[in-house]
């Protein structure tokens, strides 16, 4: 699933560098609330993958906050982010052998 970075979580005085409102397509808030704990990964240009987590729904009109790793780009603003689907997200985990 695609969705847009549409700002930063930001209030009149602060702005957290980490947090991003994103627009999945959604129309309501119990829509949006649904994705929270999915995982996100905004590719830049050049081929890096910053990863993050939705956290939560933001506001009544379907946006939704997701918390990345690090801060990205200001060019990042109004670029697609891409919401892994539950089975993207597993990978084998590696077993130890007794011996």
């Amino acid at each position: 699933m695609k969705g847009i970075i549409v700002q930063f979580r930001r209030g009149r005085h602060t702005v957290h560098e980490r947090h991003y409102l994103i627009d999945l397509g959604f129309s309501n808030r119990e829509e949006a609330k649904k994705m929270a704990g999915k995982e996100v990964i905004w590719r830049s240009p050049a081929g890096k993958e910053i990863k993050g987590k939705i956290s939560d729904a933001h506001g009544n009109k379907g946006i939704v906050r997701a918390i990345l790793e690090k801060g990205l780009p200001g060019h990042a603003i109004t670029t697609d982010i891409d919401v892994l689907e539950s089975e993207e997200i597993k990978t084998p985990k590696k077993t130890k052998e007794k011996k």
